[in-house]
Order: C-alpha cells, then sequence, then structure tokens
C-alpha cells in the first residue's frame, strides 16, 4: 500500500462516526441493501445491522450488500434481538412510521448514538419494532405520493444525520474513535485487498499495518502466503 492509499484509509477512518447506524428490519430486495450500503459509507458509517430471519434471503442480501467492502454488514435473527443489542449500546432507536406520536424526521437530535429502523419495501416496520422504538420519526410529503423508496429515504435521513454531526464538529477528530482491532482491519482489507483474500481462504491470522501502512509479519506467515494449493488426486 502506498503512502497516500495509508493516508485516506486513515483520514476515512477519523471520520467514521460508530455511534449512528442504521438497521434493516426484513428489507429483501438486493439493489436497495445495496443502495442503502453506499448511502451509509457515504456518511461515515462503519457498520449496519439487519434483521433477516430467512437465511436464503439472508445469503442473496447479504452478497448485495458485501458488494461495499468498506461497510460491515450486523445479521440478527430478530427484531428484539437487534434492538436489544443496539440499546445496550445506549443508542437511541428511531423508526420511520406515521403515527400521532411520530416527528419530523429534522426534529431529532442525531449528535445523540442514533440508530435509524427503515422496514421492509411493502409492509413496513413491524409492529414489535414499533412498539420497542424510543421515538416514530415521518419525512413529511406535501404531494400525491405517500412514501418513498426505502433507499431514498434512509439516504435523506442520514443525510440529516451528517449535516448535525457536522456543525457539532463530529467529522473533524484527529484521531479515529473505531477500536484498534477495527483499523487493522480496514487497514488491512482495504489496503492490500488481495493479499487479505489470500489470507482468509488459507484461515492465516491478519498481520500489523505499522504507522507507514507496511505489513508486519514473521517468515512464516509470508511463507505461508507464498505457498500453492496442491491439487488433488
Amino acid at each position: 500500500m502506498n503512502e497516500r492509499r495509508y493516508r485516506r484509509i486513515c483520514q476515512m477512518m477519523a471520520m467514521r462516526q460508530p455511534d449512528l447506524t442504521i438497521c434493516l428490519e426484513e428489507i429483501h430486495k438486493p439493489h436497495n441493501v445495496s443502495a442503502i450500503v453506499r448511502s451509509a459509507d457515504a456518511v461515515g458509517i462503519h457498520q449496519i445491522h439487519a434483521i433477516w430471519s430467512d437465511q436464503h434471503v439472508k445469503l442473496s442480501v447479504s452478497s448485495a450488500a458485501g458488494s461495499n467492502s468498506w461497510v460491515k454488514v450486523i445479521p440478527h435473527q430478530s427484531t428484539q434481538q437487534a434492538i436489544s443489542h443496539l440499546k445496550s449500546q445506549n443508542m437511541q432507536v428511531l423508526v420511520t412510521n406515521l403515527s400521532e406520536h411520530a416527528v419530523d424526521f429534522r426534529e431529532i437530535d442525531y449528535t445523540r448514538p442514533t440508530c435509524i429502523m427503515m422496514g421492509q419495501e411493502k409492509k413496513g416496520i413491524s409492529q414489535e419494532a414499533l412498539a420497542l422504538a424510543d421515538q416514530h420519526i415521518i419525512i413529511p410529503m406535501v404531494g400525491m405520493v405517500q412514501s418513498l423508496n426505502v433507499s431514498v429515504a434512509s439516504a435523506l435521513i442520514l443525510y440529516e444525520a451528517q449535516r448535525q454531526r457536522q456543525i457539532a464538529g463530529m467529522y473533524t477528530r484527529e484521531f479515529s474513535l473505531l477500536t484498534e482491532q477495527e483499523q487493522q482491519e480496514w487497514l488491512f482489507e482495504g489496503g492490500y485487498p488481495v493479499l487479505s483474500e489470500v489470507a482468509k481462504r488459507k484461515g492465516l491470522p491478519r498481520p500489523y499495518i505499522n504507522q507507514q501502512g507496511e505489513i508486519e509479519a514473521d517468515d512464516e506467515w509470508w511463507v505461508q502466503m507464498q505457498l500453492k494449493r496442491q491439487k488433488r488426486r
């Protein structure tokens, strides 16, 4: 990895917002998931959450989400499990839903630890999620159409969150709030994608990336990386 690439990844990590995320509840269309992941990356989210109870759907949609290697997708088996996990991180959980308790999405304080939950394309947010959420939010609409595509709606809300956080100076940190392990993962996977795939395939440990963006690994690691697979007879 050259110095320019290393500095770019470090800059990206410094702007990541670990206490801002989005949760997809049974969103099954791969193109929607992929678009949401791209928006999440654009506003500095390093991981999103997804509730996929159907294993077949989970595999196909995970593939679409994986097209963006800069955002991790954390799967959950149920809505209750996902929301419990998010609240254990002191996040306010917001759901998009037109109800008497809903407020304009721009009235929310997104500088707080926040998760935005988006519902299934046809049915919307589940009753369970509505009951467990901290706040219902809406995107005001004055036309004949009563709802937006889920990827468009999520992008609107995420960029309002980004706007508030930029004003609060949360994108101008000189250091990353990600853990050391997370930073090392990004540096290796993003800086050395080919070597990262080989290491994963061979089950080798992730090497350390130093402050010059160089791999620090013992001779045995390099030997194992260079060994070719023996053909089965």
